[in-house]
């Protein structure tokens, strides 16, 4: 299969998917927002890595990626039942901090942020006695 259309399949999966994980009714799924960000499939189509970004709970995100994992039977019927296909990878849900970092990020830029201003305020302070 070629490259394009390796894509062009892997963004059908990962809309199926989504719309495939949000009809589970697991409890550890419940709360915070759970998003995929990835998809990576195999050329075979043996295996497909999901890469799932997991905010806003305070267990973390490791129950939500367990409770995928556990589902993973019911997602790749379901994936060969909903785009006709008849060999559905082997689906690998496993966690993206990308969102978690990024916000990292922005808060150590935000610290520095406020560090210069105080760092600017005390300059012109001492400049007018």
């Amino acid at each position: 299969m070629s490259e394009k259309n390796m894509g062009r399949l892997a963004q059908d999966m990962k809309r199926e998917l989504i719309a495939i994980i949000g009809h589970l009714k697991d409890p550890r799924l419940e709360g915070g927002l759970l998003t995929v960000t990835r998809l990576d499939v195999t050329p075979d189509l043996d295996v497909a890595k999901v890469y799932v970004s997991v905010m806003g709970r305070p267990d973390g995100p490791a129950p939500a990626i367990a409770a995928l994992n556990r589902a993973t039977g019911h997602v790749r019927t379901e994936i060969s039942r909903s785009m006709h296909i008849r060999k559905a990878p082997r689906f690998v849900f496993v966690e993206d901090d990308g969102a978690a970092y990024a916000a990292h990020i922005n808060e150590v830029l935000r610290g520095l942020q406020h560090n210069e201003n105080q760092a600017g305020a005390q300059d012109a302070e001492g400049d007018a006695q």
